[in-house]
This record gives C-alpha cells, structure tokens and sequence, in this order.
C-alpha cells in the first residue's frame, strides 16, 4: 500500500524514537462497500426467514413437537365354525309368537341334537336386533357360525345368558329381536 503524503505541520516535528505518529496519520479503516452490502443481505434473509418460521408456528399451521396420531388396530376377523357340541338356548324376545320354536326347527336341522337346543320366552318383547350370546373369546367362532345357520345375526360376548350351576358348560343363546317379526324384516330388494 502506497505511504500517502501529508503537508508537513508542527505535529512532524516529534523526536524520532519516541515512536509516535500524529493523530491525522493513522490509517484510515476502510470498509469496502460489498463487504458491507453482503453482510446486510445476510442479515435481511436470517430476519425474514425466522419472521416466516415464527408467524406460521403462532398461527399454528406447523408444530415443533406433533403428537403422533393413534394407530388403528385392525379387527381380527372370526371364521364362522358351526360347532354342534355347543347347547343352544333360544329366546323370544318379540310379541309374535312361535319364533323361538321355528328358529329351533333350523338349528336341529343344522346338526344339533334335539335335546342340546331349547325354546323359550324372553322376558321381554321389544329386543330389537337378534342376537347370538357366548362367554368366552373361544366360542366366539362357535357364535358366529350359529348366527350364520339361523340366516345372521349380531354376535356379542357375554354372560349374562349363561347357566349359572354350570361354568365349565358350553352354551350358545339366541335371543330373537323384532327383525325377525314380520312387522320389523326389511323387505327383500324383489318385494
């Protein structure tokens, strides 16, 4: 870098080894101009882009920590199996009678044992859906193909229709709901 020249004042005149240069001969910091326009860019891109980020996170369209949807656990579907060693109870838990005697009709002739099926009243006339029972997960199986031999029905687990001096016993119970009556069958799409 070239020494610049100075017109020669009173401030020239300091003993030479005290090492001292006049005030007015320092170097002149320059800055170059790009160096600056580079670093003010720089800077504008970091504020617009951290504006961005900040006013899409408080208006809540992205999450920094989402909660992971819940997976869905398919259902495991049963295989109907008609299971004739189970014993069947039918109630009739509609107003029309004979129903529980015409669905016995069809479980005997499905394969059960006259004497392992039994037809009654239900306690009540106003059940809805026809319904086949059973206890455990085991006979879940068992359940549903029975439903399938009486022309479908719902399947539900529980013990509310079990026989109470028995727990080791394997029964089946078919309640009979208004769907079967002939006020609450659904006509066929031929009717």
């Amino acid at each position: 870098m070239p020494k610049s020249t100075f017109p020669r004042d009173r401030f020239d005149d300091l003993p030479e080894d005290s090492g001292r240069v006049g005030a007015h001969r320092a170097e002149n910091p320059r800055m170059h101009g790009w160096v600056v326009l580079l670093w003010a860019a720089l800077a504008t891109v970091v504020l617009v882009v951290v504006g961005i980020f900040g006013t899409l996170l408080v208006s809540g369209r992205i999450e920094l920590f989402p909660t992971p949807a819940p997976t869905v656990t398919p259902v495991p579907e049963v295989t109907p199996v008609v299971d004739t060693s189970y014993d069947v109870l039918i109630l009739n838990a509609t107003p029309e009678t004979g129903l529980a005697t015409q669905t016995k009709d069809v479980v005997v002739a499905a394969g059960w044992a006259a004497d392992a099926v039994s037809a009654g009243e239900a306690g009540s006339d106003e059940f809805a859906q026809t319904t086949v029972y059973y206890r455990d997960a085991a006979d879940e199986a068992a359940a549903a193909g029975l439903a399938e031999v009486i022309g479908g029905a719902l399947i539900v687990q529980s013990d509310v229709y079990q026989p109470a001096g028995d727990p080791e016993g394997k029964q089946l119970t078919i309640v009979i709901g208004l769907d079967r009556t002939a006020a609450g069958a659904t006509p066929s799409p031929t009717e």
